[in-house]
This record gives C-alpha cells, sequence and structure tokens, in this order.
C-alpha cells in the first residue's frame, strides 16, 4: 500500500457539520444483568450495581452523566484490540452505520475474526446475543467518501493494515473533529461512521430502547448467520 500523502490543511479546509439521524450500532447484549443472581432483591441489587459503579472507569464527560449507556459505554473503556480508527492502547470510540446491513456485517466480520484468532478445533461454532439500536449522529465532521479524501480510497479501505486510518483520525482529533463518515469495507455501497466523542451523540427521534432489536448470531470460521428475535429479518456474511 502506498502511504497516504493527504495534507494537514485538509482537516480545517474540508470539515463540514455532519448529520445522520439514525445510525444502527450492533453490541453483544447484556439486557440481563449477571449481577442479579448474586442477590435476593431488588433493592439488594441496586446497592451492587452502585458499588460495582464505582469500580468502573470515570465517564469520559459531564454530558456522558445524562446519556443512554449505550452512547458512551465505548468511550469508558480501552479495547483489547486495535481497529481501523483506533489504535491499540487508547479509549474506544462509537462505530456505527447509516443502514442496519452494514452494522450486522461489522458484528459478523468480528465474530468470525473472534473464532479465527481463537485457538480450538476448525469446525468450532459460536452462538452470540446481540442488541441493535439506533443513535443520532452529528458534529464537526470529515467525509472520506468526498473529494480530496477519496483520492485515498484505498487506504481508507485496507483490510489488513490500519495505520493509515488510525494516523488519520489522531490528527483528526487534535484538529477538534467529532466524527469521520466512510464507505464500510464489510457492506460495499453500505455507510459507516465513527465517533470521538460522546457529545456528538444523542437518542434519536423517539428514544434510543423503542428502536433495540434482539438479534442471535451463530458463527463458524467459514460463515456467520444472524437472526432477528420475534421478527422475520435474517443476515449471512461469508467473509
Amino acid at each position: 500500500m502506498t502511504k497516504a500523502g493527504w495534507q494537514p490543511g485538509w482537516l480545517d479546509e474540508t470539515a463540514t457539520h455532519l448529520t445522520e439521524p439514525a445510525a444502527w450500532r450492533g453490541v453483544e447484549t447484556q439486557y440481563v444483568s449477571s449481577s442479579l443472581q448474586l442477590v435476593d432483591s431488588h433493592a439488594e441489587h441496586d446497592v451492587l450495581e452502585a458499588l460495582l459503579e464505582t469500580s468502573k472507569p470515570a465517564l469520559p464527560s459531564v454530558k456522558t452523566q445524562s446519556q443512554h449507556f449505550l452512547l458512551f459505554t465505548p468511550f469508558r473503556y480501552t479495547p483489547q484490540h486495535p481497529s481501523r480508527f483506533r489504535a491499540l492502547g487508547h479509549l474506544g470510540i462509537w462505530y456505527g452505520a447509516r443502514e442496519l446491513e452494514a452494522a450486522c456485517a461489522e458484528v459478523a466480520y468480528w465474530r468470525m475474526r473472534f473464532i479465527l484468532d481463537s485457538a480450538g478445533p476448525s469446525q468450532r461454532r459460536l452462538t452470540t446475543h446481540h442488541t441493535f439500536f439506533k443513535a443520532a449522529v452529528e458534529g464537526k465532521g470529515l467525509d472520506l467518501t468526498l473529494p480530496p479524501w477519496n483520492t485515498f480510497e484505498d487506504a481508507w479501505k485496507n483490510t489488513r493494515d490500519y495505520a493509515e486510518t488510525q494516523r488519520l483520525a489522531a490528527a483528526a482529533e487534535a484538529a477538534g473533529i467529532q466524527v469521520i463518515q466512510y464507505a464500510s469495507v464489510r457492506a460495499p455501497g453500505r455507510t459507516c461512521f465513527a465517533v470521538f466523542t460522546p457529545e456528538a451523540l444523542s437518542e434519536p427521534a423517539g428514544g434510543l430502547d423503542p428502536s433495540r432489536q434482539r438479534w442471535t448470531c451463530t458463527a463458524t470460521r467459514d460463515r456467520v448467520l444472524m437472526t432477528q428475535e420475534g421478527g422475520g429479518m435474517r443476515f449471512a456474511w461469508d467473509g
């Protein structure tokens, strides 16, 4: 891959106000609290959850104190693996997609990646449960699908080397960029978002909870099948 030669001045020259009223994101389901199994009443559960909260990393900003937890959680922890716009060892960011299909593809990719990177039988099958939801994205952003950024499309879509996208993300954050819009690599023709600050996120019209969907994901090293629970939608991904 040829090293991207984008100019630092482009960050200010091409920055725009990006708005996406309903971006999809998928996370592993945690709607049943495991700590509920350790107590005898809801009152005891509330006390235990409050104690556990004090052991977690601090909230990233004042705004998050009034936000839905699904909006600020990614910014609170340091992922154990690098991602397209975040290098290893840094606090996480919020990834979303304009289309549900693209959000499903992202979950499917990481499920298959987990199996491929794990030791064990080659025919291992992994079943997990996921929650998909919508959020509103709005903030100062860059659109990598437009000139002059699309000149380096090959760098932004590289599936093995994230060096250039991580370098761009670091420079963008330093310049006050809150959101990067880019073409989905897992679902060609779709659009994804990398959000660097919780201030650029809010609940969609009608609220976040009504948008929630529960999906079951079954993954092998060759294919991922996903099915909406209580609905008719299905998604298959072969890598």
